[in-house]
């Protein structure tokens, strides 16, 4: 099953973790074929948030909701369950800084 692992960090902490820490947690979660894929994304500040309502387009610098942490990344796995999911989330770096929210990737039904 796929999980999302998002990487939330308060702006403060963005460069707690250096980048080599998160390459080569990649790197070992590709080697062992539990990474599907992962990024790092650029702040808050760059954000833009788009919102259709009866037809028309909105959009709003920013992200979609004021909070103290923000979202800085994310890894998306293969685990067993979400047991397995949470001892690999457990071992993202930035997860000493500050929190990793995992959750099932769900199937689009069609």
């Amino acid at each position: 099953m796929k999980y999302l692992c998002l990487v939330y960090l308060a702006r403060d902490k963005w460069d707690a973790v250096p980048d080599r820490e998160c390459f080569s947690c990649g790197q070992g979660l590709r080697e062992r074929g539990t990474l599907v894929a992962a990024e790092p994304l650029e702040s808050v500040d760059t954000a833009t948030t788009v919102r259709v309502r009866n037809g028309r387009v909105s959009i709003t610098d920013g992200p979609f909701a004021e909070t103290k942490e923000q979202l800085a990344g994310f890894y998306l796995i293969e685990a067993a369950d979400l047991d397995a999911a949470i001892q690999v989330a457990a071992k993202i770096p930035p997860a000493r800084e500050g929190s990793i929210e995992v959750r099932p990737v769900r199937e689009l039904r069609p």
